[in-house]
């Protein structure tokens, strides 16, 4: 069951489409849109600025979105990211990655079918041209991004979104086992694909 805290009269909306876990915390002004998910220990704080995620984007695990007053933070249809990242007062265009515990700072864009790099600081008021690579920190357009670079990403956010649909399907607090015997596995150590760069 998702948790939600209202503030100010003001209470998250989710969609009932998008997968919240329960262990992640949304405050005040956060929209939640369609085919979403939002991993584990994820804080969208909604208590100055507003925090929208529109369809089928993805906010993995221990990553923070917050602003300041009359600020929105915006992560576009099917935007990505990923885990540890945190975004303040900024916008992630549409099909864009986020790259692992990035930082993307205030009245920054990342355009459209952008990436930033794991760990790359994008600072306040950049511009990431859409299509383009951006690493470092602060973080510099490394390159242009291939078509099979996109495709590569926009495989990995369809994962997110099918995720969301198992977990919600199917997602349960239960009791831990005591042994692995007759224990269902998952597809680890049996040639998973690789992860996408978020």
């Amino acid at each position: 069951m998702v948790k939600v805290y209202a503030l100010g009269g003001i209470t998250p909306v989710v969609h009932p489409d998008a997968f919240v876990h329960p262990d992640a915390v949304l405050i005040g002004d956060v929209i939640v849109g369609p085919d979403c998910y939002v991993g584990p220990c994820a804080c969208l704080r909604g208590d100055f600025g507003r925090i929208r995620l529109e369809r089928g984007a993805n906010i993995q695990d221990t990553c923070v979105a917050h602003s300041y007053p009359g600020v929105e933070v915006l992560v576009e249809e099917d935007g990505h990211v990923g885990h540890g990242a945190v975004l303040h007062g900024c916008r992630v265009g549409r099909n864009a990655l986020v790259g692992m515990n990035s930082i993307i700072m205030d009245g920054a864009v990342v355009g459209a079918d952008a990436m930033v790099a794991a760990g790359a600081f994008v600072k306040a008021g950049m511009a990431v041209p859409p299509g383009t690579l951006v690493a470092g920190m602060p973080a510099r357009v490394v390159r242009t991004l291939s078509p099979q670079d996109i495709a590569k990403k926009s495989a990995g956010t369809r994962m997110y979104q099918e995720l969301a649909r198992r977990s919600l399907a199917g997602m349960r607090l239960v009791d831990a086992l005591t042994s692995e015997q007759d224990r269902h596995t998952s597809h680890a150590g049996k040639g998973a694909p690789a992860h996408t760069q978020d």
